[in-house]
């Protein structure tokens, strides 16, 4: 219900219509199909009860989807396709949910232009009464107590579209917090590897990202940055949660003005040097380097870490340095890994020592 956006009476009852011109008053109703037609009222029932339940099935089918990819060994199709039929399922859901409401407004619900004459705002009985009853006429407008199946789609659909976002969010709430699998990466040692991708079966080759090509020393020049991974880290059934540790920066510096943590001495080749990929903040792909100054840059919050000082933190929130990994070469002059990093990847966590 609205007001006269125009008074045209004082409070003395004087006119105040402005020389010229007069009020057109509203418009005619131009009455809709559905309010001279059952037929035209009930089919418009039919097409919001129609629109409420694509909602409810959209939803159900985000939560089917959900359970049928499941993440377990996070296998790529699985993860596109659990994001698709959620994402899809709460979207239509939703949108459903707006359309069907609109089109009941504009369909059934009373469109009728109403006005009443301004008048103080006092919160007194009567007009309390008065309000009370214009709510109630909005109802009974609104046709939902009369449409039963209309409100129960409505009824149905708000209730079920949260679970779309409840359901995946209770689904990973524990799981495993096996503290190893923080500190352990694919590149330890293993005992009988294969000969493509270990050297002497133990140590994992360094490949290059993604096209998982051995790189060789002669290939890193001075001043440059590759992105690497373990040799036949493609091959592993849980690739994305091992690479997500795993991922590594290589960098070629002048070796005169690295300086080595006592016992590191020996974890470059001729200025390589090997560092995670991880940013110690949160998490995030430390991508970008420096040149003249030697540091990397996380682009995420601006932690800077310098690469000839065993990549501590030299700006941004990071506490702690990159963890290094040990590397060296192979007859062929092929790169490898050494070792496992000699601590835990990624963020600061409890139990984060070995």
């Amino acid at each position: 219900m609205t007001k006269d956006s125009l008074q045209t009476t004082d409070a003395d009852g004087g006119d105040l219509t402005p020389p010229g011109f007069s009020n057109p008053g509203m418009e005619p109703h131009r009455p809709r199909l559905s309010d001279t037609s059952p037929r035209g009222a009930k089919r418009a029932e039919r097409q919001v009860v129609f629109i409420f339940t694509i909602s409810i099935l959209a939803t159900i089918g985000g939560i089917v989807g959900y359970f049928a990819f499941p993440l377990d060994g996070v296998k790529l199709f699985n993860v596109r396709m659990s994001t698709l039929s959620i994402g899809a399922g709460l979207g239509i859901g939703m949108l459903g949910i707006g359309i069907g409401a609109i089109h009941w407004a504009k369909s059934l619900m009373d469109d009728r232009e109403k006005s009443e004459p301004r008048h103080p705002m006092v919160s007194d009985k009567p007009t309390r009464a008065e309000a009370l009853e214009m709510l109630r006429e909005g109802i009974s407008e609104s046709k939902i107590a009369r449409r039963p199946l209309l409100k129960g789609a409505l009824g149905t659909a708000v209730a079920i579209a949260p679970l779309t976002f409840l359901v995946p969010l209770i689904g990973n709430l524990g799981g495993d917090w096996d503290v190893e699998k923080f500190k352990r990466t694919a590149w330890r040692p293993v005992e009988n590897g294969n000969p493509e991708h270990y050297h002497e079966g133990k140590y994992r080759y360094i490949t290059v990202d993604p096209s998982n090509r051995k790189l060789k020393a002669s290939d890193i020049t001075n001043g440059n940055i590759v992105h690497v991974l373990p040799a036949g880290l493609h091959d592993d059934p849980d690739f994305l949660t091992e690479k997500a540790k795993a991922a590594v920066i290589l960098v070629r510096v002048d070796p005169e003005i690295i300086t080595p943590l006592p016992g590191r001495e020996d974890w470059t080749y001729e200025g390589i040097i090997a560092y995670s990929k991880i940013c110690t903040h949160v998490g995030c792909p430390v991508a970008l380097y420096e040149r003249t100054t030697h540091h990397l840059l996380c682009p995420c919050h601006q932690s800077t870490f310098d690469v000839t000082d065993h990549a501590k933190v030299v700006f941004g929130p990071a506490k702690r340095a990159l963890p290094q990994l040990p590397i060296a070469v192979d007859d062929e002059g092929y790169l490898y890994a050494m070792d496992d990093f000699d601590e835990a990847v990624g963020p600061s966590f409890w139990e984060r020592e070995r």
